[in-house]
């Protein structure tokens, strides 16, 4: 499988995705002006629908501002405007149908 990184703000497709029906593709990693970046790794997503739910779940959790997921490593990076609580990023990527296995920056 190539690499993909989704984000919330782009949803063009650049790589294939195992199913293929959703139509996400790759975009940049959370902009600028967010306050704060956290990454997180997440196992199971294999495609743009799995993007698309984890983003959607993280999106709903608050000073959340942007999600970049890239599918190749499993990485979930974060913009926030606050820092972001361990619990609730399992909570919401667990709500998505994935599994948190933790932060990657501290």
């Amino acid at each position: 499988m190539s690499e993909s990184t989704v984000t919330v703000e782009s949803a063009t497709a650049e790589a294939s995705s195992c199913c293929g029906s959703c139509g996400t593709g790759a975009g940049a990693a959370p902009a600028a002006g967010s306050a704060l970046t956290s990454a997180f790794r997440v196992e199971g997503m294999t495609c743009g629908h799995c993007v698309t739910s984890v983003t959607a779940e993280l999106k709903k959790l608050d000073g959340v501002t942007d999600v970049a997921v890239d599918l190749a490593s499993g990485t979930v990076t974060v913009g926030s405007t606050r820092p972001l609580v361990d619990a609730d990023v399992a909570a919401a990527v667990d709500e998505a149908g994935y599994d948190l296995v933790g932060r990657l920056d501290g």
